[in-house]
């Protein structure tokens, strides 16, 4: 296929273009931090006129896009004032889809967040291992992700061609980041904001070639985690020793994760392939 790629230079993104490329697809990359050298198309994405240019075809990159990854995000909360997280996310997310839309572009993959699950957990989960039925935006960033979450679901209703996917990405993680794991082991505390969850960049670019093979029209949203969490403590342990009062959905098995991927593994045919305690 044909996609285009936002926010292909960041920590996702750049994995995600090589897993891409490595499958055989064309890529035309955005970032506004890129460059031309760099193969990256420098768009600012809340230039509504910008995206629609970029996904209709411009010189350099004419022709039909069949598909969209949109990565690009501020990518977390803090960093920058909540109302310029609020406007660049939720303008980025609508510009793109609005121009997926009247470009004729009809499948998109886009990134969510695990902080729509609760995040930093300080009001406990209703239940665990949590899944996609949990929804309880804590910031303005996880607000904006779930505001971009409903307008996919309202774009598909406009047009029932339209397929978009959403993943709950957890915190990604590069092979670099592993040796950091040490320094959270011998307090579960520090790590129980996302319920000692993580994700491999490696995993999560498959996840995204995964539904970009096999998802057909309408909306889904899937958690996307790793099978284990960043602890060597099992993790009936930490559950029983942080969230006392949550009730299980199932036994907790060794150390797997806490965050349910199962609809992901059901749905998309994925399965996490790398875990930290191999690295």
């Amino acid at each position: 296929m044909k996609i285009i790629v936002t926010g292909g230079s960041g920590k996702l993104g750049a994995v995600v273009v090589g897993h891409l490329r490595g499958l055989g697809h064309e890529l035309v990359v955005l970032d506004r931090a890129g460059s031309v050298k760099e193969g990256i198309v420098p768009v600012d994405l809340t230039d509504a006129g910008q995206v629609l240019d970029v996904v209709a075809g411009f010189e350099e990159h004419p022709g039909r896009v069949d598909a969209i990854v949109h990565l690009a995000a501020i990518p977390a909360p803090g960093m920058v004032p909540d109302v310029a997280t609020f406007q660049n996310n939720i303008l980025s997310t609508h510009h793109v889809l609005q121009a997926a839309r009247r470009a004729g572009v009809r499948r998109l993959v886009t990134a969510s967040s695990e902080t729509l699950l609760g995040l930093p957990m300080d009001v406990p989960p209703p239940y665990i291992p949590v899944d996609e039925d949990v929804t309880a935006p804590n910031s303005t960033y996880s607000l904006v992700k779930h505001l971009e979450e409903q307008m996919e679901i309202e774009f598909c209703r406009w047009d029932p061609e339209l397929s978009v996917t959403a993943l709950r990405f957890s915190n990604v993680m590069l092979e670099s980041d592993y040796a950091g794991f040490e320094a959270w082991q011998d307090d579960p505390t520090l790590r129980k904001w996302n319920l000692w969850g993580y994700i491999d960049a490696r995993d999560a670019a498959d996840a995204i070639a995964k539904a970009l093979e096999v998802r057909g029209p309408g909306f889904e949203r899937y958690v996307i985690a790793n099978a284990d969490t960043v602890m060597r403590t099992p993790s009936a342990e930490l559950a029983a020793a942080v969230f006392p009062d949550v009730p299980l959905r199932k036994d907790l098995q060794g150390t797997e994760t806490l965050l349910s991927i199962d609809k992901a593994r059901r749905d998309l045919g994925w399965e996490p392939q790398h875990s930290w305690r191999s690295a």
